[in-house]
């Protein structure tokens, strides 16, 4: 397997398997709290990008004003942090993960669509800020995946060439984005089967957890 001088990490369902935690918050506010008819899968296919744009795309663009989509936003995070904190975790296998790539001097960054208060809250309370050089969060982007703007501006941040980067991924539009930027992926199913990525043609690897990626022979190493 080729070697490359970044990683770039998706958060949510790719550093933590929270997934499941989103979907349950999201579906009672856009179900239960204003009354939109969709089932979980469909509230499911909603949930890529920043808040206030699956906002949009199930109620329709001038429904909600910026501002109540701001609170909405806040309310979805504050409640979703509530449900999740106790079960809060790294997937298997990531920290000695981090810890061998950081040794390795292999830069790190991460980039998310997660808005700063979910990305401090999973960095701060695991304690594993100090492992990156760079975060981009929904609030650093005017354009969402699948386009590249997050993955591009990481690979800015660490000064590193698109193609030198790769990036971990859980979800299709994220996946798309990594190839929207000349990237190359490794891909969790904690929240995707394998067959929701058939028309993806960057992926090297489908894992469940990063104990996989320690015990393989071909550990992806910088340099």
């Amino acid at each position: 397997m080729e070697k490359y001088e970044a990683f770039l990490f998706d958060l949510n369902g790719t550093m933590i398997d929270d997934m499941s935690y989103h979907l349950e918050v999201w579906y009672d506010i856009v179900v239960n709290k204003f009354g939109a008819d969709l089932s979980r899968d469909e509230v499911k296919n909603h949930m890529y990008g920043k808040n206030q744009d699956l906002l949009t795309r199930v109620f329709g663009k001038d429904h909600f004003t910026t501002d109540q989509m701001n609170k909405i936003s806040l309310e979805k995070e504050m409640n979703y942090q509530k449900i999740y904190r106790p079960y809060l975790d790294l997937l298997p296998g990531l920290f000695s993960f981090l810890e061998k790539a950081k040794k390795s001097g292999v830069r790190m960054a991460i980039g998310s669509a997660a808005i700063p208060f979910n990305i401090n809250f999973v960095l701060d309370n695991l304690k594993i800020r100090d492992y990156f050089d760079a975060i981009v969060s929904a609030d650093d982007v005017e354009y969402s995946k699948p386009h590249p703007e997050t993955f591009l501006k990481a690979a800015h941040y660490l000064n590193v060439d698109p193609s030198r980067c790769l990036v971990f991924e859980d979800a299709p539009k994220g996946v798309e984005a990594a190839e929207n930027a000349g990237m190359k992926t490794i891909v969790f199913t904690t929240t995707h089967e394998q067959s929701d990525f058939k028309q993806c043609k960057n992926i090297l690897r489908f894992v469940k957890n990063y104990t996989e990626l320690l015990h393989s022979d071909k550990i992806i190493t910088t340099r």
